[in-house]
């Protein structure tokens, strides 16, 4: 499929990222799903392993999830000795969440797996088109979460 040369409306904008986004989460499924993981286990994952000792709460607006479909994800993936539990209550309640060294495995393996889906995605970018598309598409992000 080809990019338009017409100047793009907003809604041709939205429907275009809305697509790419689509197929990016299905090709992430399909190379995650081997590893034992879904996208939203992956997303819980990463946060995890960037921001150690995260609340249940902070880590769903991370991953873009209600705190409800968080709790069940953390329960699945405690299960699955993925995570742990800080022995000790936390503000609000919360006690802490931890990767446990099988989940920093796992992470290893599926960042390696994500990171050749989204190669595959950017390849006929050159460089700078690939840093211009983060600078911008952090700016679409920030505009709206100010908004």
């Amino acid at each position: 499929m080809n990019v338009a040369t017409s100047p793009a409306s907003p809604e041709e904008l939205g429907v275009l990222l809305k697509g790419a986004q689509s197929v990016l989460h299905l090709r992430m499924d399909e190379c995650l799903r081997p590893l034992g993981l879904s996208v939203s286990q992956y997303a819980c994952l990463h946060h995890l392993h960037q921001a150690p000792g995260i609340t249940a709460s902070d880590l769903a607006r991370r991953a873009f999830v209600s705190r409800q479909a968080m709790s069940v994800l953390l329960q699945g993936l405690e299960r699955q000795g993925l995570v742990a539990r800080a022995e000790e209550q936390g503000p609000r309640r919360e006690r802490a969440m931890s990767l446990t060294p099988r989940a920093e495995a796992a992470l290893h393996d599926a960042d390696r797996a994500v990171s050749e889906v989204v190669g595959r995605m950017v390849a006929p970018l050159p460089q700078s088109e690939r840093d211009t598309l983060a600078r911008l598409l952090a700016a679409c992000r920030d505009a709206l979460l100010d908004g």
